[in-house]
């Protein structure tokens, strides 16, 4: 229970990685804001669990790129569950489009969710943490460090979380805010995308050396270990967890 007395907000919280993390840090004593964009459902049911096992939890719902939905959940999740010292940007679309037949609202709908959400989220919550210190995870992606065919946008965008990462912070260092990248290698999931990137990979046998895909909640054992009180000396970190696969 490393985290009791702690708020966190994970966006993109409703499945696969999301989900995992959002179950792992209730499980540490985190109480917990559950944000979707739409499967209220999934949402629902993320939060009865948690309250089945003696947590905290709400479900919100809300479209992470409009800064007056994220206002308002954010404020849901302050006046419901306390002042937010954990924020994980989670949320993000995964698409393969040949680079000539992507259009540019596509292009600017993926590099929305995953980068002005992130910004959104970060601003909106960072009165809570000002003075009294924080921890702020994004979740990237291995593509972002390496590229991938067909996924232009999502690379550039998952490109762009890596640096943002770097900038925040150093500019909320001082107040005592850790921000640090999280870059799962290829994870089982249930997203027919990366299912079939992952069989891409494995017939071009880059498999990682540990000759295993990752699961979900070995990334949510990563955020889980960066938001309690040994991790106070780490920021401004892209850490890979991806079973060696970048030492190919």
């Amino acid at each position: 229970m490393e985290l009791a007395e702690q708020v966190a907000f994970v966006s993109g919280a409703t499945r696969n990685i999301g989900r995992a993390i959002a179950e792992d840090l209730a499980s540490a004593g985190a109480a917990v804001a559950v944000c979707g964009r739409s499967d209220a459902n999934a949402a629902d049911e993320i939060v009865a669990g948690i309250r089945s096992r003696g947590g905290r939890a709400i479900p919100l719902l809300g479209d992470v790129r409009d800064r007056a939905e994220v206002q308002a959940m954010v404020s849901a999740a302050r006046t419901q569950l306390g002042p937010i010292s954990i924020l994980v940007n989670c949320a993000a679309v995964r698409e393969e489009t040949p680079f000539g037949e992507i259009k540019l609202a596509d292009w600017q709908r993926i590099l929305g969710i995953v980068l002005d959400g992130a910004f959104n989220l970060a601003q909106e919550v960072l009165p809570d943490m000002r003075g009294k210190g924080g921890t702020i995870v994004n979740i990237g992606g291995e593509t972002g460090h390496t590229g991938a065919r067909e996924r232009a946008h999502v690379v550039t965008a998952k490109a762009g979380l890596a640096g943002f990462t770097k900038a925040l912070a150093l500019d909320l260092a001082p107040d005592r805010i850790t921000v640090n990248c999280v870059v799962p290698g290829t994870i089982e999931t249930d997203g027919s995308s990366m299912k079939r990137h992952a069989a891409t990979e494995f017939k071009q046998k880059r498999m990682p050396p540990i000759g295993r895909r990752g699961e979900p909640w070995e990334i949510a054992a990563m955020v889980r270990m960066l938001c309690g009180p040994g991790a106070r000396y780490i920021t401004g970190q892209a850490i890979h967890v991806n079973g060696g696969y970048s030492c190919h």
